[in-house]
């Protein structure tokens, strides 16, 4: 049954030159789908060029991590909506004519934005200045995704309430909101969920101390689940310790279906796909 990695990071293996056998594996273990992540303008081309040359297998999503957010960060966050005008629509898109003349595939989202308190520095005042950046760089892109009318990977860490009132400030449609790698709690998902957004589940799901996260996978049920491995980090438990690929989201979703909902591997990977293709938007 085919499956959705709706958040991978494949740079690290693009750069080692280990896509091609990364991808091989992924495909043997029916993950047929995979979104790679933008964090920061040095990956951006990098996920646009795999997308272009995976059309319909690989999509790609362009935006300014937290952890990538510095005085610089307005120069980099007025270049990401040039990926969506250049672009000749997003990869779930007929591959036709020519793939030597064809447009690059149009990003699916922007992300992964938001807010990161958990590595900021010690020090109280350049932590309070670089948290300003990520505050004024997160607002920039929800206003760049209101504009668009697409969807947002967030990345929140150490600051759900702020990056929950941010993105209510900013007039986003919530529905097309995702809290990826989510890793709070039920009243947590419940804000989420109450508001039309959803969190995605990562390796962590698996992790004996994450009981929190599996009551928070429950309280928002199968029927709106999406599964991640935010490769190349959180392997699940079968794997931990060592570096995360697409292919161990097999793992995961196999856990979830078992151990989260109850249900056959069969079901859950055919509702996660069908929520990671209307959500993104992939045909």
């Amino acid at each position: 049954m085919p499956i959705i990695d709706t958040h991978t990071h494949l740079e690290s293996f693009a750069r080692r030159d280990q896509l091609t056998e990364t991808l091989a594996r992924a495909q043997e273990a029916d993950v047929t789908g995979m979104i790679t992540v933008g964090t920061a303008p040095d990956d951006w081309d990098v996920y646009r060029d795999i997308a272009a040359r995976h059309w319909g297998v690989v999509h790609y999503t362009v935006g300014l991590h937290p952890c990538s957010v510095d005085q610089g960060w307005e120069k980099a966050v007025a270049a990401i909506e040039g990926y969506w005008s250049t672009a000749a629509g997003n990869a779930s898109g007929a591959a036709a004519g020519d793939p030597a003349k064809r447009l690059p595939p149009a990003p699916i989202a922007l992300g992964e934005c938001g807010l990161d308190r958990f590595h900021l520095p010690k020090d109280e005042a350049k932590a309070a200045e670089i948290f300003a950046w990520q505050c004024a760089a997160f607002d920039a892109q929800l206003a760049i995704a209101k504009r668009l009318g697409c969807a947002v990977v967030v990345h929140s860490r150490g600051a759900f309430s702020e990056s929950v009132a941010r993105i209510e400030a900013s007039g986003v449609d919530w529905r097309r909101v995702v809290f990826h790698c989510f890793a709070e709690g039920e009243a947590e998902i419940a804000e989420l969920n109450r508001r039309g957004g959803i969190g995605s589940f990562t390796g962590i799901l698996t992790y004996k101390s994450a009981e929190n996260v599996r009551q928070a996978a429950r309280a928002q049920g199968l029927q709106r689940f999406m599964v991640e491995t935010d490769a190349p980090y959180l392997a699940p438990a079968l794997h931990r310790g060592k570096p995360n690929e697409p292919a161990f989201l097999r793992h995961t979703a196999e856990f979830a279906a078992k151990d989260v909902f109850g249900v056959s591997y069969a079901e859950l990977a055919e509702i996660s796909t069908a929520n990671a293709r209307q959500f993104f938007g992939l045909k």
